[in-house]
């Protein structure tokens, strides 16, 4: 049933194509509904798929003379990452109902972007999935140049080339093990059963993780990722930090990691304390989580605070991948799908409800502008989103990323002592961007007042309320009860650690 999320995406993108160009309420309200049928489609494939461990949707030889699959498969990890997507592009679509450039175009590279990541995630033959990961980038490229904002076409470009250089070394990496292991099926399950020689593995796995991991915005490889946030629209904005970045995780965890387990075995010796490829990426991954947080923390335009916070965020992800047990694995899992949301959620904020009113986004001039006043709506969202993105309990990121550091404390305390300096720095900047933008400390003048009498701010409308009410009903749902996703991501993860691709 899943694969039918993948199916009605693509089919959705080629009827936008051909609506009016002269009716952009027309394109909107089928670009929701095909969004809104994936979502429906996820939520019961999820809902279907308690206790039923890997299943296999579809299994068909496409090349049989290379033994090229057509295999579209879903355990825990895909189930949640699917609902994520579903969520995510309903989401986007909410928060693009003001785009009038264009609009059937805009709406059908969207609606294929969204088809290409349900592909990844549903993909268990390499061929197939590289064959949708592709097709994720090139859409994100046209979203951003065309109707993006700061720098669009430096931002688009960037992007595009730091995939595609990943790209590059994955695929080199996986045409590797494909010959290795005697050039008879692509499949992974077949891959990951082929014996692959650990010395092969040693060298292999880390040019297929950072293949990925560049995707998922690790540091040093995570430049692109805040020019490229900073540079697209609302939804694109979304889309990247919510979705397409986790492509690059979950590639890491199922490819890199489940075909190559033995990669992240000791060299046998070591230099200042590391001794493994475990070891080097989980200390990039720290990295990252601190240098996001004092980058953003020193911003002074509103959306590169949530650009760098996404690079933050997510090397929770990678860390929570390389501490290699239970609970660090199901935290980095369920880190992706929080960071989807609250990231998302964010940039929707900042993006489309602030932006687009107040045209933006330097802190400077959102000061005078006391926006708790005169978009109260904004700044109490915007609060609660903060309050999600910093951790506190009663939100998904808190679970997430406390099983993170637990798992990391059990590998390597030294590990979460420097993430949780990454933590405090996160409370500090997120408090910072809402005294700035929200929560002034200047009374307006005499004058003042009389000019935002004078200009006010279009009133929310009700794609925005619907949008923020998913987003935030999304993560306080698992904060309260994270064993709705757990229940799914622990027996997946366990069969990962039990032997790399069962």
């Amino acid at each position: 049933m899943l694969a039918w999320a993948i199916y009605i995406s693509f089919a959705g993108a080629l009827v936008s194509v051909l609506l009016p160009k002269d009716k952009p309420a027309l394109a909107r309200r089928w670009a929701l509904a095909v969004a809104v049928a994936g979502l429906v489609i996820a939520i019961a494939g999820y809902a279907g798929g308690f206790g039923q461990g890997r299943e296999v949707i579809v299994d068909a030889l496409w090349v049989p003379s290379m033994g090229i699959h057509y295999m579209l498969a879903a355990d825990g990890i895909s189930r949640v990452l699917v609902l994520l997507t579903g969520i995510a592009s309903v989401a986007g679509v909410l928060f693009s109902w003001n785009v009038e450039l264009r609009t059937n175009q805009f709406f059908a590279l969207y609606l294929a972007l969204i088809g290409g990541v349900y592909g990844v995630f549903l993909s268990f033959d390499f061929f197939l999935l590289f064959f949708f990961y592709e097709i994720a980038i090139v859409p994100k490229y046209f979203l951003i140049s065309i109707w993006g904002s700061t720098r669009r076409e430096y931002g688009a470009m960037k992007l595009a080339l730091y995939s595609f250089v990943g790209s590059a070394m994955v695929l080199i990496g996986l045409l590797a093990a494909y010959a290795t292991a005697g050039s008879h099926s692509t499949a992974l399950i077949d891959l990951a059963h082929a014996g692959l020689p650990v010395s092969f593995q040693m060298w292999c796995f880390p040019l297929v993780f950072v293949g990925f991991a560049i995707l998922a915005g690790m540091w040093p490889f995570h430049t692109w990722a805040p020019t490229g946030h900073v540079a697209a629209p609302t939804a694109a904005s979304m889309l990247l930090a919510g979705v397409v970045m986790k492509l690059g995780a979950y590639g890491c965890l199922r490819v890199a990691m489940g075909l190559f387990p033995h990669g992240l075995d000791p060299w046998g010796f070591s230099f200042i304390g590391i001794g493994s490829w475990r070891d080097v990426f989980a200390w990039l991954a720290v990295i990252g989580i601190v240098y996001g947080a004092l980058v953003a923390l020193a911003q002074t335009d509103f959306k590169f605070v949530i650009g760098y916070s996404s690079v933050s965020h997510m090397g929770f992800v990678l860390l929570g991948l390389m501490t290699l047990n239970q609970i660090g694995l199901d935290g980095a899992v369920l880190q992706m799908f929080s960071h989807g949301v609250i990231a998302g959620l964010l940039f929707a904020i900042v993006g489309r409800i602030v932006y687009d009113r107040t045209h933006t986004r330097q802190f400077a001039e959102l000061e005078t502008m006391h926006l708790s006043r005169r978009l109260p709506f904004a700044a109490w969202a915007f609060v609660v989103a903060g309050i999600a993105s910093m951790g506190l309990p009663g939100f998904s990121g808190f679970v997430a990323e406390l099983q993170v550091l637990v798992g990391s404390w059990r590998a390597n305390p030294w590990w979460t002592v420097v993430a949780g300096v990454g933590i405090i720095v996160g409370v500090a900047y997120i408090w910072r961007a809402l005294q700035k933008a929200f929560f002034t400390d200047a009374l307006p003048t005499p004058h003042e007042l009389e000019s935002e009498e004078e200009h006010k701010f279009a009133p929310i409308c009700w794609s925005e309320m619907a949008g923020v009410a998913l987003l935030l009903a999304s993560t306080l749902v698992v904060g309260i009860y994270p064993r709705i996703l757990l229940d799914q991501i622990e027996p997946a993860v366990k069969a990962l650690l039990a032997g790399g691709m069962q």
